[in-house]
């Protein structure tokens, strides 16, 4: 019996997907971890350890699958969007979802906007770390505003405004409201966690992540799943460094602390591999 997947490699949704688009019963009986006889409750306990928390919009999207909407028209939701109705929505509270760049965002982005980059799990991240709530006006890649917002809508997010036309022109119109982004290498890293006042750094990887290939010592666990609801557990008067494996969900994480109130929060430059690497290099003189 032929088998095809209803997610992809690397989804939330699942422990270790595969990367395979089809399968069989036969060949899941003979190879998957999860099939092998057990009972039920060490089931649950072999395919939940190691798991961070669902995302917090997986419910909100349940609830959503039980109602009756609308039919979505992206061609009405991408609504490009002058500068002073981006400044004046902006103003009266919607939330600025940045997809460009880490690198890009942290040279210089609008105070308070939540930097979620559009290549990479752009749906689930912003899923993971905006509020449904929330009226939302959107800073794209060139060419790619109309993706971004139908990409929020996939999860639920639907109430996009709209997106910044000609994003770097308004940028530059609102240099009063433009500030750049923290960011350290592991070496400035190491060498801060050796001061008298040391900043907290913040692992926001999930946990088989950890497990897998090592973590910084003294470094508080939070993953980005659970930043949202558990936030308010991090020091507001110590500086924070926050990082991933790789650099992008630190940026995600940063934005969103510093949008909360942070003031002292950077990020990794190149996550937990820059850091491990750094500790293999042989010294200079």
């Amino acid at each position: 019996v032929r088998v095809f997947p209803a997610h992809g490699a690397g989804s939330s949704c699942g422990k270790n997907l595969s990367t395979e688009k089809s399968s069989t019963i036969g060949e899941q009986r003979a190879t998957n971890y999860a099939c092998a006889p057990m009972d039920r409750d060490a089931f649950v306990a072999l395919v939940t350890a190691g798991q961070s928390a669902a995302p917090g919009y997986f419910a909100y999207d349940a609830d959503l699958n039980r109602k009756d909407r609308r039919l979505y028209d992206s061609a009405t939701a991408a609504r490009a969007l002058t500068t002073a109705e981006f400044a004046e929505l902006r103003a009266a509270g919607a939330v600025v979802v940045d997809a460009r760049d880490p690198q890009e965002f942290a040279a210089g982005h609008l105070r308070g906007a939540v930097n979620v980059p559009a290549d990479g799990r752009f749906a689930e991240q912003a899923g993971t770390v905006l509020d449904p709530a929330d009226r939302l006006v959107v800073i794209a890649p060139e060419q790619r505003e109309e993706e971004i917002v139908t990409r929020l809508a996939r999860v639920g997010f639907d109430r996009a405004e709209g997106y910044l036309a000609a994003p770097e022109a308004a940028l530059e119109a609102l240099a009063d409201e433009v500030a750049p982004a923290g960011r350290v290498t592991a070496a400035r890293l190491r060498a801060a966690l050796a001061d008298e006042r040391p900043p907290l750094v913040v692992d926001v990887r999930t946990c088989g992540e950890r497990q897998a290939n090592g973590f910084i010592d003294a470094a508080l666990h939070l993953p980005l799943n659970e930043l949202p609801a558990r936030s308010a557990e991090l020091p507001a008067d110590r500086p924070l460094v926050l990082h991933c494996a790789g650099g992008q969900r630190s940026s995600i994480a940063a934005s969103l602390l510093r949008r909360r109130g942070f003031e002292d929060v950077s990020d990794l430059l190149g996550g937990y591999a820059a850091w491990a690497l750094t500790a293999t290099e042989p010294a200079t003189a």
